[in-house]
């Protein structure tokens, strides 16, 4: 009967190279202090009794185990996976290991993924989607485990929150609109709910209307292209139809291009002008060659895991002094003009 290989210990490599074990694990230590004929004998024992580093055990040691737990939704969607690319990216680039939670937009699935970070004992959580209880997020400070919020408008103590200037956006957008000489405006938001994307509608209505433009509001399902097709079928059949529409997303503007082109026979920018939001690949397409605004999502992914790093780093360690305690940043969306809006 072939019995199964046991697992090789540091002690058995410390054994070998005839070192003690704190010596192997000098070894295996970036910037410790161990002499390059001691790193050479610990090295060579590894290599020979195919030993590897249990970082699990390590991380037990060390009371971190470099997981961070990326809780987000809708991962299908382009500007989703785009940041979480970003993201995976550069935690990788800084050693540490990305734990992806698919959750559903609710908060309750999200307190739900950070309990769960919490049992992997991850050194931080990474919300896209949805706002987590904050019976929850006390736990995770409880436990030294950092909170990122991206596009969460809501200061957690302890946590850094990355959010878009959306008041800049609203009012470069209605300035293109008037420009263009539109007269009759409309929002398409989807019903997901989440700040960011309630904050662009909310943003965009009080600039219009500081400007004496008053806007229509239509609301439906996911942020999806589909979402974008009924959205245009809703707006476009009404008695007043708009003639200028900000779009929360650019993929909510191409299903609406695409029902207005193919189904009211419109033309864009002539007889409509479309905004979108996100800049994704699609929206520079020739199909579509939608305005739209973009999210500088690898800084976003960069500065996260910069300021992660560097709280990890503090002397003093991670230890929030009052629920008011924490860090923001605030990202201009910078317009891209394109062809969907007359004069841009």
């Amino acid at each position: 009967m072939q019995h199964e290989k046991a697992v090789v210990s540091a002690q058995d490599v410390a054994e070998r190279a005839g070192v003690s074990r704190s010596a192997v694990s000098r070894a295996f230590t970036p910037g410790a202090s161990v002499s390059p004929a001691t790193r050479e004998r610990v090295m060579k024992a590894a290599e020979e009794l195919g030993y590897h580093v249990n970082h699990l055990a390590r991380g037990l040691v060390s009371n971190r185990s470099s997981i961070v737990c990326l809780i987000v939704s809708e991962i299908a969607t382009p500007y989703r996976a785009s940041l979480v690319r970003w993201l995976t990216q550069f935690l990788q680039e800084a050693g540490k290991v990305a734990m992806l939670i698919n959750t559903d937009r609710s908060d309750n699935s999200v307190s739900a993924a950070l309990q769960q970070a919490i049992n992997f004992r991850a050194d931080a959580s990474i919300i896209l989607s949805g706002m987590p209880d904050r019976t929850i997020t006390r736990q995770c400070y409880k436990h030294g485990q950092r909170i990122i919020l991206i596009n969460r408008d809501e200061a957690l103590p302890g946590s850094l929150s990355i959010n878009l200037d959306a008041e800049s956006a609203a009012q470069t957008a209605v300035m293109a609109f008037q420009r263009a000489g539109c007269q009759h405006l409309a929002f398409a938001n989807s019903l997901a709910g989440t700040p960011s994307l309630k904050k662009r509608e909310d943003t965009f209505v009080a600039t219009a209307e500081r400007a004496g433009l008053s806007v229509t509001v239509e609301r439906f399902g996911t942020t999806s292209y589909e979402s974008g097709q009924i959205l245009a079928h809703r707006l476009l059949t009404r008695h007043q139809r708009p003639d200028g529409v900000f779009c929360v997303t650019d993929l909510v503007a191409c299903g609406f291009m695409d029902e207005a082109r193919h189904r009211f026979a419109l033309r864009v920018p002539e007889d409509l002008c479309l905004i979108g939001y996100d800049n994704i690949a699609q929206a520079g397409w020739s199909s579509y060659n939608l305005t739209t605004f973009s999210q500088p999502v690898e800084q976003f992914a960069q500065d996260a895991v910069k300021w992660l790093i560097q709280t990890e780093q503090e002397e003093t360690g991670f230890t929030p002094q009052g629920e008011q305690q924490h860090d923001s940043l605030l990202y201009q969306a910078d317009v891209v003009w394109r062809g969907s809006v007359r004069g841009g």
